[in-house]
């Protein structure tokens, strides 16, 4: 498919999920619930994959589909038009929703602990080299990056600034913060630290993604427990993915040291942050 039939695509279906919702939003009666747990990103880390593992338990409702996005891009919609998109309360029932940019972007924290003040979360954190470049050829693929890997890590800076100057909430951040964010993204502990300003580190459950995808049975039991749902196994622990990240010779020996070298001090903040004795090690 390509890039604009893809990137219509998506518009498409986006447009109609918030049309539906606004229809169920203006009907008398009370609303949907709101969500128990939100899966928060970070993006390109696997959280369609545990999107799917969750949605596919029996005692859990997913939303009316992955990433709404109300925490960012869709806030002045309203309280009642977020709860358009899920079910109504049920007895021993929880429900959910997935959207990656919320781990990233700087007004969420504070949104979330506002409305979901008892809601759990789950964070995938992902090699942070690996991320910017997967991070890189996702933005390709629809069309949104007209320069190479290199020039696009050298941009970044620059491209942040300019599109922040009016706040992360206008058109133009959303855009910069979603598409250009490529090593941003990957400084994991500054955007841990925005969570745990207002959300209590006990109801933050972090996962390595390289762990979700080598166990994904002990990790999902793992996220199970955290959230007080029963044991249950998938029939299979498929891999899904929007799209696969294809093979190119842009990530090179020189500038996949420049970058682990870039993430450095970042990651041992992240491990200091997490306990942990080393988030990721060279292959």
């Amino acid at each position: 498919m390509s890039a604009g039939r893809r990137g219509g695509v998506d518009r498409l279906r986006r447009t109609v999920r918030a049309t539906r919702a606004y229809l169920r939003a203006a009907r008398p009666g009370p609303p949907g619930a709101l969500p128990d747990f939100l899966i928060i990103g970070g993006q390109r880390c696997g959280t369609t994959s545990l999107h799917a593992y969750l949605a596919g338990h029996p005692d859990v409702s997913a939303a009316t589909g992955k990433e709404l996005q109300f925490f960012t891009l869709h806030h002045e919609r309203g309280e009642r038009w977020y709860r358009a998109h899920f079910p109504p309360p049920a007895p021993r029932r929880q429900t959910f929703e997935a959207s990656p940019y919320y781990l990233f972007h700087p007004s969420v924290p504070q949104r979330v602990a506002r409305l979901l003040p008892q809601a759990r979360f789950v964070a995938l954190l992902r090699d942070p080299v690996e991320r910017a470049y997967s991070h890189y050829l996702h933005t390709l693929s629809y069309g949104l990056e007209p320069l190479s890997f290199a020039d696009a890590i050298a941009a970044e800076p620059q491209r942040l600034a300019e599109a922040l100057r009016d706040g992360p909430d206008t058109p133009a951040a959303h855009h910069a913060l979603r598409n250009h964010s490529y090593l941003a993204r990957g400084r994991y502990a500054e955007q841990l630290h925005r969570w745990y300003a207002h959300v209590p580190a006990e109801r933050l459950h972090v996962i390595r993604s390289e762990d979700l995808y080598a166990d994904p049975a002990t990790v999902y039991g793992d996220v199970l427990r955290f959230l007080g749902l029963a044991a249950y196994a998938p029939p299979q622990f498929a891999r899904h993915t929007r799209r696969r990240d294809r093979t190119s010779g842009e990530l090179t020996p020189d500038l996949r040291a420049h970058l682990t070298d870039h993430f450095a001090t970042p990651n041992a903040t992240l491990a200091t942050l997490l306990s942990h004795p080393h988030p990721w090690w060279p292959a």
